[in-house]
């Protein structure tokens, strides 16, 4: 026995729940600052990490259905200042930080949500300048994702009637701030790339705080603007203003008023280009028809247009004698051929067998085989042949064969 006093004895089960009984009376409500380590979110959703300084640690757990209001990713490494209360996990019977809310330290939460999707986007290509698409000079319909109750779409309206009264223009009206405003930007770009109508498409709205754009720093937004078939100019706030949004889109301009200016060129300027253009194009017509008009009397002046039946004399002249020369010259080549032709048939001819049998000699072959008969050998009695004289041919059946030694 460890006393003899009668004490009180806890169970495991007891002492832990009386410690997170003191430990959550004590601290009910909390702020601590430290460096994150060791992150982990399963299936579940819940965050698990550790919070440290230098010489401590604590663990801490942010449950899902509150970490879904945080705006940044939480990463290993990173500083944050935590508000919630201490509580005593009694199956582990350690003591963690249940996390009610949770902002970087010296960082503005949004701030840090831009930071990280911005190099997120920029690492996978989507503000990659060779797959910006160009601005046409003069939309014929342009498409405007904005609130209709809004001064940004006052202001774009006031500026391109003057500059363009009968421009066409589509709204696709949306709210530009709040928690459903991402998700109708995002159905405004599909509804107008569906359509196939515009040419153009302003995304805009006024100036605000970060809170107040955040709609335009939205991922979804972000992939929208990437994945339209139609060129993006974004207008979102005031010139110091930036948002994802600008990043990703063909073109950023630094207010409504300056999207308007740049989305489509004055009428006036305009009409005063196509003038231009027609004057020009009048003076080059008129320079070539001249310069033209001068070839042309230039060939008339030519020696072939004064007597045109020259030339052709000339021609057929040239081409009697032509014929003349080439007649000269096809029966020199003839009378050569036949000299040669003579020749030669006079060297076959008595070269020929014809012509030595004329001499009284004759030829003779085995009427059976067609063989010529150049020895008695060949030949049996009784075997039929054939002698060829210098005029006709006797048959005849051999009786006798005599060899000469």
């Amino acid at each position: 026995m460890l006393t003899q006093e009668k004490v009180k004895v806890y169970t495991v089960t007891e002492l832990t729940r009386e410690v997170k009984a003191a430990v959550e009376g004590t601290f009910p409500s909390l702020y601590v600052e430290g460096e994150v380590s060791n992150v982990k979110m399963p299936s579940s959703g819940h965050l698990y990490f550790t919070l440290k300084d230098a010489t401590s640690q604590i663990q801490a757990v942010f449950f899902a259905f509150r970490s879904k209001g945080v705006s940044f990713t939480l990463q290993d490494g990173m500083k944050v200042v935590l508000f919630g209360f201490l509580t005593v996990y009694e199956k582990g019977g350690n003591y963690q930080i249940n996390v009610k809310r949770m902002e970087p330290a010296g960082m503005g939460a949004l701030q840090l949500a831009f930071e990280q999707l911005k190099k997120k986007l920029l690492q996978e290509g989507l503000f990659d300048a060779k797959r910006k698409r160009p601005i046409p000079w003069v939309p014929s319909k342009i498409g405007i994702i904005t609130s209709p109750t809004g001064a940004a779409f006052r202001d774009i309206l006031n500026v391109l009637d003057r500059r363009f009264s009968n421009v066409h223009l589509i709204l696709a009206p949306t709210l530009v701030q709040g928690d459903g405003a991402p998700s109708q930007i995002v159905r405004a770009l599909d509804l107008l790339n569906e359509m196939d109508e515009v040419d153009v498409i302003i995304v805009t709205r006024g100036g605000g705080s970060l809170e107040d754009l955040w709609a335009f720093n939205d991922e979804g937004v972000a992939r929208a603007i990437f994945q339209s078939r139609i060129a993006v100019i974004s207008a979102v706030g005031h010139e110091i203003d930036w948002t994802i949004a600008d990043f990703v889109a063909d073109l950023r301009v630094p207010t409504p008023t300056a999207a308007a200016e740049l989305v489509i060129t004055k009428k006036s300027d305009l009409l005063e280009t196509l003038v231009q253009a027609k004057k020009k194009m009048v003076l080059l017509l008129s320079n070539r028809v001249g310069f033209l008009k001068k070839v042309v009397e230039g060939f008339t002046q030519h020696p072939v247009f004064k007597r045109p039946g020259a030339r052709l004399e000339m021609l057929s002249q040239s081409l009697d004698l032509a014929f003349e020369r080439c007649s000269r010259q096809l029966i020199h080549l003839l009378e050569r051929k036949k000299a040669a032709l003579k020749t030669l048939s006079t060297g076959l001819d008595a070269l020929s067998p014809l012509a030595v049998l004329g001499r009284g000699y004759s030829l003779t072959r085995i009427l059976k085989t067609q063989a010529i008969l150049k020895n008695v050998t060949q030949l049996k009695v009784g075997e039929e042949v054939e002698t060829f004289l210098s005029k006709g041919s006797v048959v005849s059946v051999v009786k006798d064969l005599k060899v000469t030694p």
